[in-house]
């Protein structure tokens, strides 16, 4: 069975790196993935008592964590521990006292007690100081110890190790200063990291709970979505976001897509029309029927790719959860070494060295960059999907980052895959060109190809200027149609054929250029037309953008003819194009590109493109309506245009950016103080904002690539 589990209260991300792999390592689990930012643990196991053993993992921090069931609406933080936060308080404000009597009280007084000399101010520092260092932090003293006897060396084991040896030394006035500190800042971080996951979940905050129902009797009732079934007639209000995918069967209105395609222009909707759950209805009533449960429609299926997507880590988050694994201990032994080298070369007492290597534990956990990178990374997922790109997992972002080539299917993705006839010619004296399409039009009357419908399209738009008497004159008898050959038809005693290439003579084979439909009269051609797909209104400037982007090479793979590709590909300035391929075809191109670039992204369909959408660094599909575009792709452009395909990859690259800054500047700054306090040049208050301190402002730092134009 699958399980989805909440760990509720979990905002620690080495804790939950370490749950994450102490889970991983049972035997009976599989596929174990832990989304840090929306507290969730997925797992697969044939253990039906896994929730409680999982809670048996989680107590051993010691950290209030609760293993719940995941419903997807309990992933807010509404239920997070809270009853701590005036001792909290009360702690700090006796801390400030404390310090104001250190630093301005004078009272020398002495007193004896069982033989031995007590300064009066020592001893009401030192109490004032053990209240404040047990108030604000009992809890983690606990956990420390108790993860210190395990050798898991988390926060609180560092904090534990560094404040009773404040204390010993006589420093507990800043023991029981860092102390607050570190809680203050654990309090303030949680909050950030709250604060993101809210800010994330109003992103991805598309889908409507509720649904008005319309009764066979003709009342209205107002029903949780997920009982809807296909087939039920719901009524959509005015303003109101649809619950569910459905087919329009009464009313007119504007629908608001922006949710779903980040397209800000409403869309006009009729009887007959599709709209997609997400949607927001506009000033009219509309009366649709359902055609997807909730659990498949569009909103539904958004919002699970885009909370899966952060458990898809990519290999810069699995190289950082490698390195906070090693890290501490490193950092621990070197604080080892500061304590004890000096003292034994004698280049100073212990006393000093050892607070000199305080400032090196506390300075060391890593929880700054193991929170921020992976929040960044969800963060731009987020982002992305209030553009209407659908990214399936950070290491797509990092392919979108890294990519310098990116490939394009030509029809539906650089075209719009509506065929449209773009010249007509006539080759006989008898017919004129208008003649020809009239002639075409009539012999395709009844095909249901594409390109048939194109030129039936295209009799609509020049009937005016066709001959009346000559148009009515082409009466046909006897159609019939076959695959490869095109069409056929009586005139009267003659026979018209309308097709390709296979219904020409040799001799006429010879004289074609870049037509590709073909009108003959008892087997003598009369006529041809150039019957194309029509190029994206957006497509040019999306290649410039590309190119603004740093993408170095473009490229299009097609089954069309050549002379179609390479027209496309001279207009739209792409640097190279491969015709009349086939599947197969498509896919040995695609890894011949990729032995030459970075990362190659690839944008089709995704209807007959999977396994080119599969083998590319990162597959882009077009559009919601295909569900094989879903699954088989790396990353969706829900509005099907390819307008925020430059927006993706800017993301992208700031989105790596900004992690390779925070990285840097969380070791840079860690190292620093470590250096500093190794110096004797760094207390340890600074220690604790290079810890706490330094991971809010990572977290905040990470959460800025929420903020897209």
């Amino acid at each position: 069975m699958q399980y989805e589990l909440l760990l509720e209260n979990l905002d620690c991300g080495n804790c939950a790196a370490y749950i994450e792999r102490k889970v991983t390592d049972r035997p009976d689990v599989q596929n174990v993935k832990l989304n840090f930012v929306m507290k969730k643990l997925t797992l697969h196991t044939e253990n039906d008592i896994i929730k409680e053993e999982i809670q048996k993992i989680c107590d051993e921090l010691n950290e209030g964590i609760i293993v719940k069931d995941f419903n997807g609406d309990n992933a807010d933080d509404s239920s997070e521990k809270k009853e701590g936060h005036l001792l909290l308080w009360i702690a700090a404000a006796v801390q400030i006292l404390t310090i104001v009597l250190e630093v301005i009280w004078h009272f020398d007084k002495t007193i004896t007690l069982f033989g031995m000399t007590f300064a009066v101010k020592s001893i009401i520092l030192l109490g004032l100081s053990l209240f404040t260092a047990i108030a604000s932090g009992y809890e983690i003293f606990i956990g420390g110890i108790k993860n210190l006897i395990k050798l898991n060396f988390t926060e609180d084991v560092l904090m534990t190790l560094a404040v009773i040896p404040a204390f010993c030394l006589g420093e507990y006035v800043e023991g029981s200063m860092i102390t607050v500190l570190f809680s203050i800042g654990e309090l303030i971080e949680e909050y950030a990291v709250s604060k993101s996951r809210r800010d994330i979940a109003k992103i991805a905050g598309i889908r409507a709970d509720t649904a008005t129902r319309l009764n066979s009797d003709g009342t209205e009732e107002s029903v949780n979505a997920q009982d809807l079934q296909i087939g039920d007639t719901i009524r959509i209000k005015p303003y109101e976001k649809l619950a569910v995918d459905g087919q329009i069967i009464s009313g007119q209105s504007s629908i608001d897509m922006s949710a779903l395609t980040g397209e800000s222009i409403p869309t006009d909707k009729g009887v007959g029309d599709t709209i997609l759950s997400g949607s927001i209805n506009g000033s009219n009533m509309l009366t649709v029927r359902v055609t997807k449960l909730f659990g498949d429609s569009t909103a539904t299926r958004i919002l699970k790719l885009v909370e899966e997507a952060a458990s898809e880590k990519s290999r810069g988050e699995k190289l950082i959860t490698r390195f906070a694994r090693v890290y501490t201990p490193i950092v621990m032994i070197i604080a080892v070494l500061i304590a004890v080298l000096p003292p034994i070369f004698g280049l100073g007492t212990w006393q000093t060295w050892i607070y000199r290597a305080l400032t090196a534990l506390i300075a060391s956990c890593p929880c700054a960059i193991v929170i921020a990178v992976p929040l960044a990374y969800f963060s731009s997922i987020g982002a992305a999907s209030k553009t209407g790109v659908l990214i399936k997992g950070s290491r797509y972002i990092e392919a979108l980052a890294h990519a310098d080539t990116v490939v394009f299917d030509k029809t539906g993705t650089l075209t719009t895959g509506k065929m449209s006839v773009t010249a007509v010619k006539s080759l006989s004296p008898y017919y004129s060109e208008n003649d020809i399409l009239a002639l075409a039009a009539s012999a395709e009357k009844y095909s249901e190809h594409p390109i048939a419908q194109a030129i039936r399209d295209a009799i609509d738009v020049r009937h005016a200027e066709l001959d009346s008497a000559s148009h009515q004159s082409y009466i046909l008898t006897d159609y019939s149609e076959s695959a490869g050959h095109g069409v056929t038809a009586k005139l009267g005693s003659n026979t018209v054929c309308v097709g390709g290439q296979n219904i020409l003579s040799s001799a006429d084979k010879t004289l074609i250029l870049d037509e590709n439909v073909f009108v003959t009269l008892d087997g003598s051609l009369i006529g041809t037309l150039t019957v194309t797909d029509t190029i994206r209104d957006e497509a040019a400037s999306v290649i410039h953008s590309l190119r603004q982007c740093g993408i170095r090479y473009t490229a299009i793979l097609t089954g069309d003819n050549a002379a179609t590709a390479e027209t496309v590909r001279q207009t739209l300035g792409i640097d190279k194009a491969y015709a009349k391929l086939l599947p197969q075809d498509k896919l040995s191109h695609i890894k011949e590109i990729k032995k030459n670039a970075k990362s190659v992204v690839f944008v089709g369909d995704g209807i007959n493109d999977a396994p080119i959408l599969t083998a590319a660094d990162c597959g882009i599909a077009m559009g919601l309506g295909s569900d094989i575009a879903l699954e088989s792709s790396d990353a969706v452009l829900s509005s099907g245009t390819l307008t925020q395909l430059p927006t993706a990859l800017r993301l992208a690259k700031r989105t790596v950016a900004t992690i390779i800054s925070i990285i840097s500047f969380a070791l840079g700054v860690k190292a620093l103080v470590i250096i500093l306090g190794a110096l004797g040049l760094s207390p340890l208050w600074l220690a604790v904002l290079a810890d706490t301190g330094l991971t809010v402002a990572c977290i905040l730092w990470a959460v800025t690539v929420l903020k897209v134009k």
